[in-house]
């Protein structure tokens, strides 16, 4: 066909309202040499079978600048692009059933107040004057955002379309990426009806997102963390006294969210749209038996609304009025998840000029903000927001299909669920253990998850309430308080011992390391056999990251970061790298394990164990042996009390480990770290 376009500067590849915001946002910063490729019609996705809620509500500062970015968007798109939208702005309200619940509102609305979002804390009997079919006799108040509303998502989609088209870019529908290819610096897309070569490609496939992920693991991509799981929502017949009330009211009921019960209710026309996010809920596509199609276009389930009952149950007690009504449509469609339920946005993992927009679970709520935040990746290379919340950098090779579908399902059964900040969510782990991890568990450690890395968070004593139930609250006293006191006390007056596995570690070495490394960072590189913490900017001045440097050699060094950082400071060492060669870069993270030893107490420990010079001064290095196990000695505690950190080998730690538990150290955990790290004001990134 003589008007298919064989080049482009970027190919987005879906044409749901993520990809097509991503367009339309892209074309308003003047990148307008683009395309974007849809198999069917726009919406076929999951966009066509959103209930389309347009929430600002998070505990997340980076979704709750897409949602609100969003909400404020759709409000003049219309206009701006000349199509009509049906977007209700009613407010919404969040019934909170316990004080716990009230705490997170008043957090959540701290965050809203200070992005200039108006949220208001009510009581029962408010609650009831701005909703009067409601029963609150056992409420102890909600939330309520006058920003809440819900949006038509085919509308959105096309009116996004339109404005994107009118700047230029282009829209294939009907044309399926059929896979990629790489011929030197450009992209080859190839679809049914010809290819295209671009500079960039997007990621933009909502559910079949890991599926078009496939096609880029031979130029360095890895499986997307991501499954699917069954979403249901139900559409009543009228309601009379609903119509009544809306009529002469002029208005609808604001979109009511009962989390605590775990559903939302709203006003659709003059009935209601009942969606709960059910505990025994249903994966799709994630077994043998249950293949993925290769075209599921504008497709559902089977209703199953048997493990629904109790949610509708519940919602007919709390709202009287939604049970004079029959259910006249059920929608069962899927929606994607990731394992912690934000979305990928971002550079893709491993692959150099191709990023994700992708897994979803409330895109049309974020899909405004998110083609904001893609756009921004793509035409200046940074964004506005610290999006590290939804970086696809941030899982890493332990995010396999078992864990994907095991996290999916507990995030989406706890949807609504409190994160309080000494609960740790139990599915699919452990992933990756220290070799000393039967050992810690031995001695009563408590483990959290660090980028999949299993840490003694805390060290319960007999007795000691281990129970998640325990972890549930806002409140810093728990079973784990006195804990936390004994080993902060121990590593201040004596000395203490933490294992911290997992450890982002890089080794950079070649002729001319120093001087490309000192050009990464704000500030000085480290003397030989010395070690400091580099900042790296990016072009604004923003760091971006932080790495402790440790310096071996002239031009050898060694690199340790966060866990969590692990791929993204990986990837911003790689693409610095010069292309003829000259420097090395390894990524040794799993080889190694570490220790904390800390207190006034630890150089007269270390003293009887080791062969190492302990008279060295702070933020030095050197090669020695530890229990007769060689090891890199570092002179350093994140504790910040008087310490070493011990470097060696996985299979010499758990001899290592002994020999400084022999010496009187008392084992510590994260939980302790954290405090003592925060007394001495040391700061944590990531």
């Amino acid at each position: 066909m003589s008007d298919f376009p064989t080049s482009a500067r970027v190919v987005i590849i879906g044409g749901g309202v993520v990809g097509t915001s991503a367009l339309y946002h892209l074309a308003l910063k003047g990148v307008t040499d683009t395309v974007l490729l849809e198999k069917n019609e726009l919406t076929a996705g999951s966009t066509w079978h959103a209930a389309g809620n347009v929430p600002t509500f998070s505990t997340s500062w980076s979704i709750m600048h897409m949602q609100r970015y969003s909400t404020e968007l759709y409000a003049r798109l219309g206009d701006e692009v000349g199509y009509p939208m049906n977007y209700h702005v009613t407010g919404s309200i969040r019934l909170a059933h316990t004080r716990e619940r009230m705490q997170e509102f008043q957090r959540a609305r701290g965050m809203g107040l200070y992005q200039g979002m108006d949220l208001e804390i009510l009581d029962a009997k408010e609650t009831q004057a701005r909703y009067p079919f409601l029963e609150t006799h056992d409420l102890a108040g909600s939330l309520y955002d006058p920003n809440d509303g819900d949006i038509d998502p085919a509308q959105l989609t096309q009116a996004l379309a339109k404005g994107a088209r009118e700047m230029g870019a282009q829209i294939l529908r009907f044309t399926p990426a059929t896979g990629v290819d790489r011929v030197g610096d450009k992209w080859i897309i190839q679809t049914d009806k010809g290819n295209i070569e671009c500079d960039i490609v997007v990621n933009a496939a909502g559910y079949y997102a890991k599926r078009v992920g496939e096609w880029f693991k031979p130029f360095g991509g890895r499986d997307v963390p991501m499954m699917v799981m069954s979403h249901q929502y139900m559409l009543s017949e009228e309601v009379p006294e609903l119509a009544e009330w809306s009529a002469s009211s002029g208005h609808k009921l604001p979109l009511l969210r009962d989390v605590d019960t775990s559903y939302y209710l709203r006003q659709e026309k003059n009935g209601y749209n009942l969606g709960p996010y059910e505990r025994n809920c249903k994966a799709h596509w994630a077994t043998p038996d249950d293949p993925m199609p290769e075209d599921f276009s504008f497709q559902l389930y089977p209703d199953d609304l048997d493990r629904l009952e109790d949610y509708i149950t519940d919602a007919m007690e709390r709202v009287p009025l939604l049970g004079r009504a029959g259910i006249q449509k059920v929608i069962n469609g899927p929606i994607p998840y990731t394992p912690d339920g934000n979305p990928l946005i971002g550079p893709m993992p491993g692959v150099q000029n191709a990023y994700e927009a992708c897994v979803f679970t409330f895109g049309i709520a974020q899909g405004g903000g998110a083609g904001k935040v893609l756009a921004e990746w793509i035409a200046d290379g940074f964004t506005e927001w610290d999006m590290w919340s939804c970086d696809p950098r941030r899982f890493t090779e332990y995010t396999d299909e078992a864990y994907c579908i095991a996290k999916g399902k507990e995030v989406y059964g706890h949807e609504y669920a409190m994160h309080f900040p000494h609960h740790e969510w139990p599915a699919g782990r452990p992933k990756k253990v220290s070799p000393l991890h039967e050992k810690l568990a031995e001695m009563g450690a408590q483990f959290g998850a660090y980028n999949g890395w299993e840490r003694a968070n805390w060290f319960a004593q007999p007795g000691d309430d281990t129970s998640e139930a325990a972890t549930e609250t806002w409140n810093r006293a728990g079973p784990w308080e006195a804990r936390i006191r004994e080993e902060c006390e121990a590593v201040r007056d004596g000395v203490g011992v933490l294992d911290l596995p997992g450890f982002s570690r890089f080794t950079v070495s070649g002729e001319g390391a120093a001087d490309w490394l000192d050009g990464l960072i704000a500030g000085n590189l480290p003397k030989v056999d010395r070690m400091g913490l580099g900042y790296f900017p990016d072009k604004r001045g923003r760091i971006v990251t932080e790495m402790s440097i440790i310096r071996h050699d002239d031009d050898q060094f060694s690199l340790i970061t966060a866990a969590g950082a692990q791929w993204h400071d990986r990837e911003l060492l790689r693409d610095a790298l010069p292309l003829d060669g000259s420097i090395e870069l390894w990524d040794d993270t799993v080889d190694t394990d570490c220790l904390i030893v800390t207190g006034p107490k630890s150089r007269d420990l270390l003293s009887a164990i080791t062969d190492g010079d302990l008279t060295l001064p702070w933020l030095s290095r050197q090669v020695a042996k530890v229990a007769g196990k060689h090891v890199l000695l570092l002179r350093v505690s994140f504790a910040g009390e008087l310490g070493w950190e011990i470097h060696a080998d996985n299979a010499d730690m758990p001899e290592i480990y002994d020999a400084v538990l022999a010496g009187g150290a008392k084992p510590f955990g994260m939980y302790a770290l954290d405090r003592l790290r925060l007394e001495k004001g040391y700061r944590a990134w990531k």
